[in-house]
């Protein structure tokens, strides 16, 4: 248990930016999931629009440091090859 003051106040400061993250984390997850419904459904013109909202979901995952760079460039690398081969 945090005694001194500043670890008290860091264990507030984290559980309030796991909540954030949390929550964060969680938006991101929601749009993947639409992206990938709408692959599956294949419904090109929705999976495409679906992948245009994701991109900067994405992209504020890792500037707000929830996801890593390289685990973002490879799901958007993947999530776009599998839209272009729906309007192929």
């Amino acid at each position: 248990m945090a005694n001194t003051p500043q670890s008290k106040k860091r264990a507030r400061q984290s559980e309030r930016r796991n909540d954030i993250n949390r929550a964060r984390r969680s938006r991101i997850r929601t749009f993947l999931r639409k992206v990938e419904e709408a692959i599956a459904s294949g419904d090109a013109t929705a999976a495409k629009a679906a992948l245009q909202a994701v991109q900067p979901e994405l992209a504020r995952g890792v500037t707000k440091g929830v996801m890593h760079k390289n685990t973002v460039a490879r799901k958007m690398s993947r999530l776009s090859a599998r839209v272009k081969s729906l309007s192929v």
